[in-house]
């Protein structure tokens, strides 16, 4: 919650500096990079929300609790992410066609610089604390704090070269390079959340459950199958059918599946639920060909 309020007041302070910027210079790469922090405001208060929201534990109708959300979040910065960007592509062909009056650039390219180094350095904060914390809803914030410092890095480049060269078509040059760059960033975090809230599994981590399975199983004596798991926004869920041998007495099939969901849950990172369904070996096939008659 610290890391998201701290976004939320420095995105205010780079969004009333780039203004200035924007009006002493009457830059487009300016104003694509102002725009870019204002939908990286309303961004950040909705994920200060979900964020909140996901915190909250089960309830009556929600089973599973609520962070799931953090799905929607990242969803929504990556929209408005592409939003801001198909703005920025706009605004910089209709001044390009219009016609570029530029000045005050020394002053505009120092406030874009600061702005930018801010942002840099609040980016890398938040997605390094949100992986720690295994936020999704802070790396997306993060994330999209980042595509501004793309935005501001884009805008000095742009700003630098028209000093330089005198030739001010290197400021929506610059605009629209920038724009296609965090268009890109957008569409990413938009896949991430399709992909979370469709349940698509995790090609990092099947691999390490199965290993895990593997080496449980093995060491009792025993053996599973129809493993399925998800990501639950905060947390993964995991489900497995564990097959004993019919003798073994119930008691201690259930001991040892608990054991077995403790190791697996313990060795995964973040928090993990772990499920198991108890089966027996001998008689497994003829009871599931019964059930489906």
């Amino acid at each position: 919650m610290f890391a998201m309020s701290l976004s939320l007041l420095v995105g205010l302070a780079m969004f009333a500096i780039k203004v200035g910027a924007y009006a002493l210079t009457g830059s487009a790469v300016i104003l694509g990079d102002a725009a870019e922090s204002v939908v990286h405001v309303a961004a950040v208060v909705f994920a200060f929300c979900s964020l909140r929201l996901s915190y909250r534990p089960a309830d009556p109708s929600h089973l599973y609790g609520h962070a799931k959300i953090s799905f929607f979040s990242a969803g929504f910065e990556g929209a408005m992410i592409v939003l801001a960007a198909t703005y920025i592509i706009f605004e910089a062909i209709r001044k390009w066609v219009t016609g570029l009056e530029l000045e005050n650039l020394g002053l505009g390219t120092s406030l874009t610089v600061l702005a930018m180094m801010i942002n840099g350095a609040l980016g890398a904060y938040l997605i390094w604390t949100g992986k720690r914390r295994k936020s999704l809803i802070l790396q997306a914030n993060g994330k999209h704090v980042l595509t501004d410092f793309w935005t501001s890095l884009g805008a000095v480049c742009g700003l630098s070269l028209a000093l330089l060269t005198g030739s001010l078509v290197w400021d929506p040059i610059a605009a629209i390079v920038v724009a296609l760059n965090i268009l890109w960033s957008g569409i990413g975090l938009m896949r991430q959340s399709i992909s979370g809230l469709m349940d698509v599994a995790d090609p990092q981590l099947h691999p390490q459950i199965v290993e895990l399975l593997d080496r449980q199983t093995h060491s009792h004596g025993i053996t599973y199958h129809n493993l399925r798991h998800r990501h639950m926004g905060d947390a993964y869920w995991i489900e497995v059918h564990l097959l004993f041998p019919g003798s073994m007495p119930i008691r201690e099939a259930h001991r040892i599946a608990t054991r077995i969901e403790n190791a697996v849950a313990d060795a995964l990172d973040p928090h993990s639920y772990v499920t198991t369904h108890l089966e027996s070996i001998e008689d497994h096939d003829r009871v599931h060909s019964q059930e489906s008659l």
